[in-house]
């Protein structure tokens, strides 16, 4: 093993450091409660905001969560046409437990309306777009699209379908990994 001086050890110290916290950060998932004191509930036309223009002013990201409460209600997540519709016949997930938890498991746009149709008309409805975190795409694991007609299929808002496959993400923090690891070994080498 070769020496290492004080300046390369302190070197060394301070971009793990610098690692770890971008670890920490990257990691961090946010709860989100819709609708916030009155929950998940039909709108009475008296709300300073819409579902949608909530959304609209955050920032989802995969491992972040939506948290409904509700009451005699329920919660359904649909594909881009049964949200154009408030069809409720046909839900890709559908919760009755008046306290349901939603994780992102992927990017793209998921579409959430009230199980009763009077109230989705009314405007117990919302569209959460999941942004890409700025990590890296693996271009060799592209998402593959669902068959046509596929279950579970979920739309852009032009219609399009979106892929539910599995996007393999290099995260910042399994880059910064790989970095720190080849930092110590030009150190040590």
């Amino acid at each position: 093993m070769a020496n290492i001086s004080a300046t390369n050890a302190c070197n060394l110290l301070l971009i793990i450091q610098a690692c770890f916290l971008l670890m920490l950060s990257v990691s961090t998932a946010h709860e989100f409660h819709v609708g916030g004191a009155m929950g998940w509930s039909e709108p009475t036309g008296n709300e300073t905001e819409t579902y949608n223009q909530w959304a609209m002013k955050n920032r989802f990201h995969i491992g972040d969560t939506l948290y409904f409460k509700y009451v005699n209600d329920s919660v359904l997540v649909v594909d881009h046409e049964d949200y154009k519709k408030c069809e409720t016949k046909r839900p890709v997930h559908e919760f009755t437990d008046g306290n349901t938890t939603f994780q992102f498991d992927r990017f793209g746009y998921f579409y959430f309306i009230s199980g009763l149709p009077e109230h989705c008309k009314s405007g117990q409805k919302l569209i959460v777009r999941v942004m890409v975190h700025p990590e890296v795409l693996s271009p060799w694991h592209a998402p593959s699209p669902l068959p046509e007609g596929g279950q579970g299929s979920i739309s852009s808002p032009s219609g399009q379908p979106k892929s539910n496959g599995a996007v393999k993400l290099i995260t910042a923090a399994s880059s910064s990994m790989i970095m720190a690891a080849l930092v110590i070994t030009l150190f040590i080498a």
